[in-house]
């Protein structure tokens, strides 16, 4: 979580259970050797329709961890919004077992999307930390297709991809996420939700990219051949 929580311009204050693991996540560590952090959003919709996709996906998230090499070491921020104007993000997190943890506290509560809130505190977080791409999991969106486009705009100018995985089978919904991953650089994945395995292998091919690029997510998807809809459509440079 930032240091200031603001409900208007930022993340809202947290439950002090929340506050107390987030402290801990964002406690420094030291990396050893030369050992390589790579850092990426994992943002997720927790309006009251995703609770299954929720509890699914904190279930299966440690996925992005074991996809990463030895020498490689992955940070994660949840970032979620919910609620009336309700948007939270929490320190990096440095395993599934923290994320997991934070994630087992959450409760999903009914709103509307906000998934422009979500990208404009990604950039922000941006201005300070590098980002190697920015993970989405939604299924609606209620708000403006030209500034929700204008924003992943944005992350592509600052190379950061945008991969979002979208479960339902909204047309319009498909064609504006599609749009957006394109202008940001990333890539567009629908799952079902009867299906973990595919949302496993779309986590653990973001982790692989963001740790590796996109030779390493080749790497991954010649082994996984469902990840071939993702390096399909990333740039080749």
């Amino acid at each position: 979580m930032s240091k200031k929580p603001s409900t208007e311009n930022g993340p809202s204050q947290p439950s002090q259970a929340v506050a107390t693991f987030i402290a801990r996540a964002k406690s420094p560590t030291n990396l050893p050797g030369n050992l390589i952090e790579s850092r990426i959003i994992f943002g997720l919709d927790a309006t009251a329709s995703r609770e299954a996709t929720w509890d699914q996906a904190s279930q299966i998230q440690h996925e992005m961890f074991a996809a990463v090499q030895t020498d490689q070491r992955l940070a994660v921020q949840l970032c979620f919004y919910r609620g009336f104007r309700e948007l939270k993000a929490s320190g990096f997190c440095h395993s599934a077992t923290e994320l997991q943890g934070l994630m087992s506290q959450v409760r999903c509560a009914g709103g509307h999307t906000q998934i422009g809130r979500l990208l404009k505190h990604t950039l922000k977080v941006a201005q300070k930390d590098t980002l190697k791409a920015v993970l989405f999991v939604g299924d609606a969106i209620e708000e403006s297709v030209d500034d929700l486009c204008g924003q992943a705009g944005l992350l592509g100018l600052k190379k950061i991809p945008l991969f979002i995985f979208h479960e339902g089978g909204d047309a319009a919904v498909e064609r504006t996420f599609r749009v957006m991953a394109k202008l940001s650089g990333g890539a567009y994945a629908p799952f079902d939700l009867a299906s973990p395995d595919q949302l496993k292998r779309l986590l653990a091919g973001v982790a692989a990219y963001a740790t590796g690029g996109r030779a390493a997510l080749g790497t991954l998807a010649h082994q996984q051949p469902g990840l071939k809809q993702l390096t399909a459509q990333l740039p080749k440079t």
